[in-house]
Order: C-alpha cells, then sequence, then structure tokens
C-alpha cells in the first residue's frame, strides 16, 4: 500500500482559495426569505447569487444560468426549438415531431435554473428578466406538452404553468406601473388571468381558479394598483352621495346632489362657452 504524502503548503493554499466559508459567513442566511444579491464575476460580467442553507447559487445574469451551451446554442430549450423548425422544413408539418423521456427530463433540469433566476430577478425588481425568463419557461411546457411522446412528460410541467402565468403577468405589469401606465398594469393583470382561468377550464377544474393562490396575488396586485389611479372627482362625489342615501343622511345627500349638479353645469357651460369661440 502506497503511503500518502500529507499534502505541501502549496496544496493546501490552492484548496484553502475554494472555501466558500468566508463568502457564506459575511452572508447569513433568512430562513422563510429569498436571499439574493447581484455580484461581479472574476470575468467582469454581473453574476446572480442566491443564499441557501447549505450555501448558495450562483448564476449568469443572461443565457443559460450556468453558462453552459449545448450543442453551441443558448439552451436547450432553443436547441429543441430549431430542430423543430428544421424538420418542418423538411416534412412540410410538424407531424411526427417527437421529444423523448430522456430530453423532456433534461429541458425540465434546465427550467429549473431558469426558475431560480427569475426568481432572484424578481426580487431584485429586474422585471424586464422576469418576463423573458417565465416566457421562456412557458415555451419549455407548450414544447413538452405538444410533442413529448410519454403523456406524463406532456403533463407533469403543466401544474406550474398558473405559476408562471402569475409570475409573466405581474412582472409585466410592474413594468407598467414603473412607468405609471397604470390602466396597462391593470389590463394585463387581467389578461393573466384570462390565460389561469383557460388553463383551469382546458383541465375541467373552474372551480379550482377561485381557490388559485395564483389568483389571489394577482387580484390584490391589481387591487393595489387601482389605488394609483387618478381619482376623478365626480364619481367620488357620487359614492359618498350613495354612502348618506344609504345611510339615511338625507341632509348631507341634498348637499351632495346639489354639489354635483353645480359641477355638470359648470363643465357644460365650458363645453359651450369652446364650441362658441
Amino acid at each position: 500500500m502506497k503511503e500518502r504524502k500529507p499534502p505541501n503548503d502549496k496544496q493546501e493554499a490552492k484548496a484553502s482559495d475554494k472555501d466558500v466559508t468566508p463568502v457564506l459567513r459575511d452572508w447569513d442566511y433568512e430562513a422563510g426569505t429569498i436571499n439574493v444579491r447581484k455580484v461581479s464575476g472574476l470575468d467582469g460580467r454581473p453574476k446572480l447569487q442566491m443564499r441557501l442553507d447549505l450555501g448558495l447559487l450562483q448564476m449568469e445574469v443572461t443565457g443559460r444560468p450556468d453558462g453552459d451551451r449545448p450543442f453551441g446554442r443558448e439552451s436547450l430549450l432553443e436547441h429543441h426549438e430549431l430542430e423543430l423548425q428544421e424538420y418542418k422544413r423538411k416534412h412540410g408539418s410538424e407531424d411526427g415531431f417527437q421529444l423523448t423521456g430522456d430530453e423532456c427530463q433534461s429541458l425540465r433540469e434546465e427550467a429549473v435554473m431558469y426558475y431560480h433566476r427569475y426568481l432572484s430577478l424578481f426580487v431584485l425588481e429586474d422585471f424586464t428578466g422576469v418576463v423573458r425568463d417565465t416566457a421562456r419557461n412557458l415555451r419549455v411546457l407548450d414544447l413538452c406538452s405538444q410533442f413529448a411522446v410519454e403523456e406524463q412528460d406532456r403533463l407533469i410541467l403543466e401544474q406550474y404553468r398558473p405559476y408562471i402565468t402569475m409570475m409573466n403577468a405581474r412582472a409585466q405589469a410592474s413594468i407598467h406601473v414603473q412607468g405609471k401606465e397604470f390602466d396597462a398594469a391593470i389590463k394585463t393583470v387581467e389578461a393573466g388571468l384570462a390565460r389561469i382561468h383557460e388553463f383551469y377550464e382546458q383541465f375541467g377544474q373552474e372551480e379550482a381558479f377561485a381557490r388559485s393562490n395564483e389568483v389571489r396575488v394577482l387580484k390584490r396586485f391589481s387591487r393595489e394598483v387601482r389605488k394609483k389611479l387618478p381619482v376623478d372627482p365626480m364619481q367620488q362625489l357620487r359614492r359618498r352621495l350613495d354612502r348618506a342615501v344609504k345611510d339615511e343622511r338625507y341632509e348631507d345627500a341634498a348637499k351632495l346632489r346639489d354639489e354635483i349638479t353645480a359641477r355638470q353645469g359648470a363643465v357644460s357651460h365650458h363645453s359651450n362657452s369652446k364650441t362658441v369661440k
């Protein structure tokens, strides 16, 4: 049996360079929260780091999160999408194109990387990146559901469609909110809710729509956006009038009616003056 030589100082120094303990010591893990930060990599490119209980994940900000380029493409998804295009060019249609069980498994594993990244980007409020990565993962679901050989591979990812759809709609709406485009934000949320409803309807589970956590999140987000909409003074007066009538405060209701009538008269007079001019 060969005697093992003890490591020399150079080997010990090299091994210690790879120890991530100093990094983790300076960044405590907080249970129940998503701990994320953006750092500059040794290659000068920005990286995303997600703190986990036993270490951390480091991801590229663009391209495939692990920096790999399978088959020389940005991702396995892109590789299979290009294969599909080539198949259609050769055969004239998509009929007969298939994804094996191993290919679907690899696509699922890759989708998990993008999930970690869009979650990190959402925390950092990089909503454009979230829209990109969630839309990309929805394409994975579409590809597998249409072309997987095995039924299990066609269905296994579908359970995540409401969540990915919710994150995509929420990120798109957040971009509109940042630009103070509140009406566009509300329409984006409503479109997301419609897509989730369509999903449950497709699987005959319409009753699950109302109980869906993703639906609750989007509706709560919509309510928050509506609070930011400019208040219409006339609409506010009519609401106060309705409350006064409901509470049988008839004197207050009469005053509010007079104010509404006066405002309507002022608006009408202003419009007529403009027409005369």
